[in-house]
Order: C-alpha cells, then sequence, then structure tokens
C-alpha cells in the first residue's frame, strides 16, 4: 500500500492534526517535524481530492478533509475551523502550556541538563492502537516520544539548558490524564571517609525496635533507637548546603556501635536525595560538617561521584585492620598468648553467623581469613591486640568462640575465656 492509501485511510477515520497525520509516518524521512509531514500530506491529498472533484465531480475527499484541513475548505468555499483531532483530543495545541508549566517548577533549581518524560492516559494509547490497527500502519513513532520531543525543545528554547538522554540532571514528567507536572531530581552523590571518635552511635539511623519508628515513649516518640548516627550527623549539612529532600547514607561495610573508627576513616558515599544546588564547596562542607559533628565524626576527602561508586563501594571486599582490647576469665601468661596468636595468623576461619546477629542474617558458615596478629601491650588484667584480616570476619567472635560458633578462635585456642572489650577500626583497605 502506498502512503497516499494509507494518508487516505487515516483521513477517512476522522479529523486529525498535522502532529498526528506526520507522526504515522515518522520513520521514512528526516529533517522534518511530524507536523510538517502532515501539513504536506494533507496538502497533497487536497490536491488529489481537487483532481477528482474537477475531473469527475468526487469530493468525498475534499469533505473528509475539510474537517482538519483549512486548504480543503478553501477549495470547497466552506468556513470554519479544523475540529479537534480524535487521536490526540488536542494535545498537541497545548505544548507551550505544558512547556510554561515545567519552566514553572523548574525554576529555583540548579541544573544543566533535562529529559521529559509523558505518561498518556489509556483513552490515547487506545485511540492510536485503534488507527494503527485500521489503517496498517507501520512506520508510525508513539505519541509520547513526541510529545517527549516537542516539549522538550520548548524547555530549551526557554531556559537554555540541554536535553540529555542518557544521564540527565532532572526528569519532567508529565501526566496527561492528571493534567499534572512533576519532577524527578537525581541524586547528587558525595565521596569521602569518615572517622567515628565515640562509641555508641551506628552507623545509619536505627528505627525504634518497639514502635518500629512510629514514635513511643520508649524512644521520646522520636521514632530512632539511638539519637544519633554517623549517617545523621553528616546528613544535616549536606541538606543545607545542597537543599536536598533528604540524605541516603552508602558505607563501605560498618563497624559495631561500641566500636571507634580511626586510621585514615572507612569510605563512604552520602546521596543528597532531589538536590536544589548541584554545584557546592566541598571544602566548605567538610568543615561544617566536622565543626557540627566535633568529637564524634570526622570525615575527609569530600570529591563529587557518580551513583556507580555506591555499586562499587556495596561490592568492594575491603580488607580491616583492628585494635582489640581484650580481657581473659583466668589467667593468661604473655607466652600462651603470643602463641595462640601466631597460630591465628594467616589461618581460615570457619564461621557460622554469630548469635548475636543471627536475627538479621542467614544462619550461614562463612570461610574468612587472618592476614595478620601482633600483639600490642600487655597489662595484668587485658592486652592489646591487633588483627589485620579479611572483610567480612567477625572479629568480636574470632576473640570469643561465640559457644563454638566460630572455629579457629583465641578462646579455643588458650582454653580458657577471652573477651572483647573494646574494638577500634584503625584501617579498611578498598
Amino acid at each position: 500500500m502506498s502512503i497516499f492509501d494509507t494518508a487516505k485511510m487515516i483521513i477517512h477515520e476522522g479529523p486529525i492534526c498535522d502532529n498526528c497525520m506526520g507522526r504515522q509516518f515518522a520513520k521514512l524521512s528526516t529533517g522534518l517535524t511530524n507536523a510538517q509531514r502532515g501539513d504536506s500530506l494533507k496538502m497533497a491529498l487536497v490536491m488529489e481530492g481537487h483532481r477528482l472533484h474537477k475531473e469527475g465531480g468526487d469530493d468525498t475527499l475534499l469533505r473528509e478533509l475539510a474537517s482538519s484541513s483549512s486548504y480543503a475548505r478553501k477549495v470547497l468555499c466552506m468556513d470554519g475551523e479544523d475540529e479537534r483531532c480524535w487521536v490526540c483530543l488536542g494535545l498537541f495545541n497545548d505544548l507551550e502550556k505544558w512547556s510554561d508549566l515545567a519552566v514553572t517548577a523548574l525554576e529555583g533549581l540548579e541544573y544543566s541538563s533535562f529529559l521529559v518524560g509523558t505518561k498518556v492516559s489509556g483513552l490515547l494509547n487506545e485511540n492510536e492502537e485503534i488507527l494503527w490497527g485500521e489503517c496498517g500502519i507501520i512506520h508510525a513513532e508513539q505519541l509520547k516520544t513526541e510529545m517527549n520531543r516537542e516539549v522538550g525543545k520548548l524547555i530549551a528554547s526557554k531556559t537554555g539548558k540541554v536535553v540529555d538522554f542518557e544521564r540527565p540532571e532532572i526528569v519532567v514528567m508529565l501526566d496527561i490524564a492528571a493534567e499534572t507536572l512533576s519532577l524527578q531530581i537525581r541524586s547528587l552523590y558525595i565521596e569521602g571517609r569518615y572517622k567515628k571518635l565515640i562509641r555508641g552511635i551506628p552507623q545509619t539511623r536505627w528505627p525504634c525496635r518497639n514502635c518500629k519508628g512510629r514514635g513511643c515513649e520508649r524512644c521520646n516518640f522520636t521514632g530512632k533507637q539511638y539519637p544519633e548516627s554517623v549517617d545523621e550527623l553528616i546528613k544535616k549539612d549536606v541538606v543545607d548546603i545542597t537543599s536536598a529532600a533528604d540524605t541516603a547514607f552508602h558505607g563501605a561495610g560498618r563497624e559495631d556501635i561500641d566500636a571507634l573508627m580511626l586510621g585514615n576513616g572507612r569510605p563512604f558515599v552520602v546521596e543528597a536525595i532531589s538536590p536544589r544546588v548541584r554545584t557546592i564547596d566541598l571544602k566548605h562542607l567538610q568543615e561544617a560538617i566536622n565543626s557540627h559533628a566535633s568529637g564524634k565524626v570526622e570525615v575527609h576527602g569530600l570529591r563529587i561521584v557518580s551513583k556507580d561508586k555506591v555499586e562499587k563501594l556495596k561490592a568492594a571486599h575491603a580488607d580491616k585492620v583492628y585494635n582489640l582490647k581484650v580481657t581473659f576469665t583466668d589467667p593468661v601468661s604473655k607466652e600462651e598468648l603470643i602463641s595462640a596468636l601466631e597460630s591465628l595468623s594467616g589461618a581460615e576461619i570457619q564461621q557460622r553467623t554469630p548469635q548475636r546477629v543471627s536475627h538479621r542474617r542467614a544462619d550461614l558458615v562463612r570461610k574468612r581469613y587472618v592476614h595478620s596478629t601482633e600483639l600490642l601491650g600487655w597489662e595484668a588484667d587485658h592486652a592489646m591486640v591487633r588483627v589485620s584480616c579479611e572483610g567480612g570476619l567477625y572479629v568480636k567472635e574470632l576473640v570469643s568462640g561465640d559457644e563454638g560458633r566460630t572455629v579457629p578462635s583465641l578462646t579455643g585456642i588458650l582454653g580458657k575465656q577471652a573477651t572483647v572489650a573494646e574494638l577500634d577500626v584503625v584501617n579498611v583497605h578498598i
């Protein structure tokens, strides 16, 4: 079937705007808008209709065109205007309205690139599918594709920003049925390292165990198990500087609540969610965080990264170095301890999920390795021990044995119960 025949069938279905007419042939030419394609096709059809009218008095095609072509009405000496397109229901007459809504919504946001997305109504989808089925159309593009492009062009011309199909900083979503517009603002990702200088605070926010975050007397109606966290101590200044709606914290593993994080710090990425500001002074941000979290948390090495960094951080198998204060229930000589530590150095550890975390982790036996051990100090009532090990090893249980769930262990080798009284993470290797 020729393009001309298909176009005649389309006109036969009812009044159609230039955009919807041209869109049915969008994949057959370049350098034209769909409106230009549609206008050209209608003009050619009017000429054909005029020929049929002059040569045989048949004005059927001209009358079908009259509802959506001023050319046809002029030939027939008819008054009136184009009727509403039955395919898009006049949507393409409202492109300026949608672009103006978008420009207003984007005011006050810092961004350099955007993309438009459209959620069309069920009726518009159905109209388009009916047309394709009735007329055998195989070279069309979707209505929402044209809508995205045409509104995007208008927004770009009004704001001076560019359309980015790969990594737009903002996606403008048009909901045609609801006649509303929303913005999806790409998160800003800030990488760094943090030190935790006090014990008793978790890495991330913990909802209250009693009320599950709703707020109750036990948590003083805060909804939190702990008053503050590393996450929250960093969050406040990130939100203030980026005007973000919230943050999400992504750490390279985590230390226990009662552990310090020292040395060069633990790698992390803080995600600023829906930031209104994207260009920030990282030195100022670092100083603000360290000032407000003084004595509790310290950050350094802040830099802007892509979202991919979060996945790499989570997937990284980070080796750790710990300093442990170890106590014993029975007397242990320095020589005994040195010998036991030498036995652990380089050992493969069979470690069943510790009892203290079994409520939130699968009960499995995992293999982990101790790289090295070192006795740092010896006192009458405790010893200071350094352990370098593979990431994922529960070092408290390496010492205590966890009632035989970790083998070998310091307790098992000594034959005397050993316990970690204090734990400091002094290095995280990534």
